[in-house]
């Protein structure tokens, strides 16, 4: 049997579908319409800035790709937090998942970035 390895990709574009779901059952206010759109943008964006970094021309330009996706995931991060605060939302748990991957994949960013950045110190 085949080890499977970590597939961060996949990850990010499972995340971006959960987002999808999540903004879709949200409850039908002004607000929510507003977060909806919101979350789309910030939620989305980290699984399409992954895939740029992959293509990065450096390490420097890899770890600029990797924060922006970073700032997108910490933004939808604290969207999911004022939608949850708000009660804005249908299925607490559907939101709670969200909250908590969100939070892990920021910290798995947060690690990726300070790796490679610590990789472009002992490169020179």
């Amino acid at each position: 049997m085949a080890v499977r390895k970590f597939d961060l990709e996949e990850r990010l574009i499972n995340f971006a579908v959960r987002i999808i779901e999540l903004s879709e059952s949200l409850k039908p206010t002004k607000a929510s319409n507003y977060l909806s759109g919101q979350i789309l943008r910030s939620g989305i964006a980290p699984a399409l800035q992954y895939g740029e970094a992959q293509s990065s021309e450096s390490r420097k330009d890899f770890v600029h790709k990797m924060k922006v996706a970073l700032k997108e995931l910490r933004e939808t991060l604290v969207c999911l937090k004022v939608i949850h605060r708000s009660n804005s939302y249908n299925s607490e748990q559907q939101i709670l998942d969200a909250i908590n991957e969100s939070n892990e994949l920021v910290s798995i960013f947060v690690k990726s970035i300070d790796t490679a950045q610590r990789n472009m110190i002992t490169e020179k």
